[in-house]
């Protein structure tokens, strides 16, 4: 049944998320991308910090001067920097698809920053992943956007905050991170002002849409750290490409995008590189 709960509990949250990142993408044809970090950040460090407050949490520790804190917050100001703009720029089919890069770019990483025994066959996964990306952004190609670019820099800040997090000091609540992580999304959205149209004043109708993402990112959040602390994280972890599913229907059903042939393949190729790669280190767990 805990299984069964976290199964559950982590589609929902990769389901908000996909509907998050569709709502985003409909917004930036009416408000600037760097209005919408900064709303959005605004919103979820009045959430996240009141919930702190009324548990008593301290919002500073000596723990936050640590090297693992300090990269997981630049992370967190640099993938949304380059994440967002790309959901405005390219087709969110596209820009999900390169998302499901960051299991494998985790791994690569725990191997080359933080000195984990990669075997050859992990190393074979990644590069097999690797091509589903190239698959997908097509470089020197005639359907090569280079706005993909900002998706790839994305995927790979959300797998440095991923590291980062692996070897945060354990005294730094979740929700005290989560704080840090919205007010970091506003410190992007400033950087991003000079690069977008002017800030506007939204109407009533966007003021609600906003409201909305800011309730559904931070009910997506609790629902994946429902989902991690739940059940067996071998059968829990892998419903986590649910996401590109529910990316892919509402890029479909709503948005009226039709990912080609590349994109599909591509995004297919990524998805049993990771789903293999994490088999390979829950094998390596158990030993």
């Amino acid at each position: 049944m805990e299984n069964l709960r976290g199964i559950t509990f982590m589609l929902l949250a990769m389901g908000g998320f996909a509907i998050e990142d569709g709502l985003i993408k409909s917004l930036t044809k009416d408000i600037p991308v760097s209005q919408i970090l900064i709303l959005l950040g605004t919103g979820g460090v009045i959430m996240f910090a009141g919930l702190a407050f009324l548990k008593g949490e301290s919002f500073y520790s000596p723990q936050m001067l640590s090297k693992a804190f300090v990269v997981r917050f630049v992370s967190d100001i640099l993938s949304p920097l380059f994440f967002l703009p790309a959901i405005a720029l390219i087709p969110l089919s596209t820009a999900s698809s390169i998302l499901q890069a960051i299991p494998i770019l985790v791994t690569m990483g725990a191997a080359l920053v933080l000195g984990q025994k990669v075997g050859w066959r992990r190393w074979s996964a990644i590069s097999i992943g690797f091509f589903g990306v190239l698959l997908i952004v097509r470089p020197g190609m005639a359907g090569f956007d280079p706005a993909s670019i900002l998706a790839i820099l994305g995927a790979v800040f959300l797998a440095s905050r991923d590291l980062a997090t692996r070897v945060m000091p354990s005294g730094l609540s979740t929700i005290i991170l989560t704080t840090y992580a919205f007010g970091a999304s506003i410190i992007a959205g400033i950087f991003l002002i000079p690069f977008f149209e002017p800030l506007l004043w939204p109407t009533p109708t966007q003021w609600v849409w906003l409201l909305i993402l800011t309730l559904l990112g931070g009910l997506s959040y609790a629902a994946i750290v429902i989902a991690t602390r739940a059940g067996d994280v071998a059968v829990i972890a892998p419903f986590r490409y649910s996401r590109l599913i529910f990316s892919l229907m509402i890029a479909v059903l709503f948005l009226g995008e039709r990912p080609d042939w590349q994109t599909l393949s591509g995004a297919t190729i990524i998805i049993f590189a990771g789903l293999y790669t994490f088999w390979r280190e829950q094998i390596k767990f158990r030993q």
